[in-house]
């Protein structure tokens, strides 16, 4: 599992010398919601890589279904939250489109897991995302974000339709909301320590 661990530096500086920094991707289709959800729960500002939309990245970027969208991550977003006294969670939003596929490999070193947004009106943008954390056996969760006027699906129906392995978390979520992004976070979490746990016990069984 990676962490880093933050040293007090002094009796009095308030700080936690056992505190832990965990490293979560957040990854998905072009317009699914990455970089809402960093922002949404980032406790810090989050720092963005947006640039506008232009007509030459119309030959190369599927904006069919989010046609109000002007910007597109080109590098990363990136933002901190913390989840318990000791517990923080460093999150990397990666770009959705192709041409951008190349900085997953530098930005998933470390990485404890990912949280991979799907919307189910374009269900099939995340299957690369899927595909990648899979055959990495990188721990992941999908997070079905909900937006208004996209039918709802339950998390069963999700599953069947990305063929995921089994015990592979589906929630529903709202990018927009924090507490609901931290709750996300939190399954993460929680069912990457399981896998890093069972995989120890593996190795030494």
């Amino acid at each position: 599992m990676a962490y880093e661990r933050s040293e007090s530096t002094g009796a009095d500086d308030g700080a936690d010398t056992n505190a832990l920094a965990l490293k979560i991707l957040v990854a998905g289709g072009f317009g699914v919601g990455k970089t809402t959800l960093v922002g949404a729960v980032s406790e810090i500002r989050p720092l963005r890589t947006e640039e506008q939309l232009s007509r030459a990245g119309e030959l190369v970027d599927d904006t069919g279904g989010v046609d109000q969208k002007t910007t597109t991550t080109v590098a990363m977003d990136f933002g901190r939250i913390t989840i318990r006294s000791g517990l923080s969670l460093y999150l990397f939003g990666t770009p959705g489109q192709d041409r951008f596929w190349f900085l997953w490999d530098e930005l998933s070193q470390g990485a404890l897991g990912a949280v991979v947004l799907a919307d189910t009106r374009r269900l099939e943008d995340c299957f690369p995302a899927v595909d990648y954390f899979e055959h990495r056996k990188i721990p992941f969760v999908v997070a079905v974000n909900c937006f208004t006027g996209a039918r709802t699906y339950g998390a069963a129906d999700v599953s069947r339709a990305l063929d995921l392995d089994r015990g592979t978390p589906v929630v529903l979520c709202d990018a927009r909301d924090r507490d609901s992004g931290k709750e996300v976070l939190i399954r993460l979490v929680e069912y990457a320590g399981r896998m890093h746990t069972a995989r120890l016990l593996d190795t030494v069984g």
